[in-house]
């Protein structure tokens, strides 16, 4: 318990330092590869935006999801690659290789789906070779390149807004 107290603080500092020097600039380029950062609670409506993305002209092979879960069940049947919190180290670095090769891959766009401040979820948001983020507004701003003031709970407009500000800036 006091562990995973030091360990959330020491990463909510290196997580913090990060975000404050992250000076990153969006690129303008069309969107061929999404990833996708959701929480586990959220899995129901991923397939939804997935189709919604798929009829803009991104190929579903181009499209990758990971998700987080608080505790992993072994037994239950998993449609996307799933990491928790005992994947995170001390110094802020995930030892899971799906983690490993998701936050190496280099997206067009990534899509942060969730709208509570998980800190391993903001961690591999922030730690993602994205080009372009988009994201909840009720996540820390610094995070995104677009932040859409919605909930999840209004997932269907949450998904028109990104499409549409896409098209906007001539990115689908």
């Amino acid at each position: 318990m006091f562990l995973n107290y030091i360990k959330a603080f020491s990463v909510k500092r290196i997580l913090n330092n990060r975000l404050q020097n992250d000076r990153r600039n969006p690129d303008s380029g069309f969107v061929k590869t999404v990833g996708i950062v959701a929480d586990e609670s959220n899995l129901s409506t991923i397939n939804d935006l997935i189709k919604c993305l798929t009829k803009v002209g991104i190929e579903s092979q181009n499209i990758f999801v990971i998700a987080y879960s608080d505790k992993v069940k072994q037994t239950r049947i998993k449609a996307y690659p799933i990491f928790s919190p005992k994947d995170l180290n001390f110094n802020a670095s995930f030892s899971a290789a799906n983690v490993i090769t998701f936050t190496a891959r280099e997206f067009d766009l990534l899509i942060n789906y969730y709208d509570v401040e998980k800190l391993s979820l903001l961690l591999i948001s922030q730690q993602s070779c994205a080009k372009f983020k988009v994201g909840f507004a009720s996540v820390d701003n610094r995070l995104n390149d677009l932040i859409i003031k919605s909930t999840i709970k209004n997932s269907s407009v949450f998904t028109q807004e990104v499409i549409k500000y896409l098209k906007i800036l001539n990115k689908i």
